[in-house]
């Protein structure tokens, strides 16, 4: 990290994500990070407030002659994503992210990297450092738990901020600013099951997609990406015709806002099936790789003999729930807007599946732009969940937000990045979901916008940034405060 603090620019930004990045702070648990951004406030002189829930709010006065200038909030959330790839040893609640540099871009070893929005986290805290960017009043404003459930931005009390415009900077694509959002849903499926001892000399053995590309399930999810759970679901579906097993347990997936990349299924075999099984897997392999191409190339089938003291088998009929309703419930998606060329109106991602304690569970996140259609989805996957013998229940829904494209804080972003770069901001809403829609709730009127530099596959272990469009973000940034 320190050859990494020496070289990249702008040196105050990639200080904080550097010191960031050695806190632990997945979802939920990132009550350490928020103390640690409190304490950057106060060292700073700054005024400094927490709030119930543990948002953090930072307040800098004003550069001198700006003070009756409109109050301006930073707004970023302190939580990642937690992946890792199959074999990499990392515990996230207290492992430092392993940091590193590749050409033009940051990423880290064989987890996610936090960019998400430990890069927004850093920048805010850059601009209250700096000593060489003129600002009207400044708020930073840092939440909790954005990546599963949007917790600080639903429990944000209304009338704590003061400012006119907030600038959300949680945003994944240079030279666009994002003005509206879907909002989303969550089903969560649980079915009871009947367990049983496994046939007389059957041995155990896991089935295992992986090697997916995976995925933000809102930004990627018409991306032609392969869904692990579904690939295991259809590949168990297919097995059970010509090699007989007994099903023990499902697992796939680890977010509900991510693209499974893997999955397995623990089951009970007769040796003797071993390599029919695996010349099943061998076949079905070639047809899924074909079936992705470009879009998810590394698609690999694995069959491996399992550790399972006293693992029980489901019987048949909850196995024949669990396959069917893995394979009829929806994912991917739904529809595209006919307003915005290019825009996904609806999906739906089946995220997780596991089986424990005699329970398998299933877990949905549903987005839309249109709150009608977000509803209408929910309730048709609690359908295919009721047919299946699965109670289901809805939680953590939260609103989109809705497009401004005349607002003055928009018109200043862009016609800003046109005397910067030479070309205005391309103005966009994205299939994913940004606080500003629960803020926006709690301070009508106030402006908002979402910019952000360049990240690729984020919520993956791939995640990486480019560090030459931090600096251009930085750019930005700093120029549009010095004109609010």
């Amino acid at each position: 990290m320190a050859n990494l603090l020496d070289e990249l620019e702008p040196k105050l930004l990639w200080h904080y994500f550097l010191e960031l990045s050695r806190i632990p702070r997945g979802s939920k648990v990132e009550g350490e990070a928020l103390a640690w951004v409190a304490e950057q406030g106060r060292a700073l002189g700054c005024e400094v407030e927490r709030d119930a829930i543990g948002n953090v709010l930072i307040r800098k006065a004003a550069t001198p002659g700006r003070e009756y200038h409109p109050v301006t909030a930073l707004q970023a959330h302190a939580d990642m994503v937690c992946e890792k790839n199959e074999g990499t040893i990392h515990d996230f609640a207290k492992d430092p992210i392993a940091v590193r540099r590749d050409g033009d871009f940051v990423k880290a070893t064989g987890t996610t990297l936090g960019a998400d929005n430990g890069i927004g986290v850093a920048a805010a805290l850059a601009v209250i450092a700096s000593k060489d960017v003129a600002h009207g009043p400044i708020e930073v404003l840092i939440t909790i738990d954005e990546e599963t459930g949007l917790t600080g931005a639903a429990n944000l009390k209304a009338g704590w901020l003061k400012a006119k415009y907030l600038l959300n900077l949680d945003s994944e694509e240079e030279g666009f600013v994002t003005i509206g959002c879907a909002g989303g849903v969550d089903a969560i499926a649980t079915r009871a099951l009947t367990l049983a001892a496994p046939a007389p000399g059957a041995k155990p053995y896991r089935i295992k997609v992986s090697g997916l590309r995976g995925g933000h399930s809102g930004i990627d999810i018409n991306g032609g990406r392969g869904n692990a759970i579904r690939i295991l679901a259809q590949v168990l579906n297919a097995l059970r015709s010509g090699c007989a097993f007994e099903l023990s347990a499902v697992r796939g997936g680890n977010k509900r806002n991510a693209i499974p990349r893997e999955a397995s299924a623990l089951v009970f075999l007769d040796p003797a099936r071993e390599g029919a099984v695996k010349a099943e897997l061998a076949r079905h392999e070639a047809h899924w790789r074909a079936a992705f191409g470009a879009f998810d190339p590394n698609l690999a089938l694995k069959l491996e003999p399992a550790e399972a003291a006293d693992a029980q088998i489901v019987c048949p009929q909850d196995a024949s729930a669990i396959l069917g309703l893995l394979l009829a419930a929806p994912h991917g998606v739904e529809s595209m807007s006919p307003d915005i060329p290019g825009l996904v109106q609806t999906s739906t991602n089946l995220g997780v599946v596991d089986t424990k304690n005699g329970v398998v569970e299933a877990v949905f996140l549903s987005r839309s732009s249109i709150d009608a259609s977000k509803s209408a989805l929910a309730e048709r996957i609690g359908a295919a969940c009721a047919l299946a013998g699965f109670d289901v229940r809805l939680e953590g829904a939260y609103p989109g937000w809705k497009p401004e494209p005349g607002a003055s804080l928009v018109q200043t972003l862009t016609v800003t990045n046109e005397d910067l770069f030479g070309k205005p901001l391309a103005i966009i809403a994205i299939h994913a979901g940004l606080e500003c829609g629960l803020i926006g709730e709690k301070y009508p009127g106030m402006e908002m916008a979402s910019i952000g530099p360049d990240m690729f596959d984020v919520h993956t272990p791939d995640e990486r940034v480019s560090i030459p469009s931090v600096a251009n973000f930085w750019k930005l940034l700093t120029a549009v405060l010095e004109r609010l």
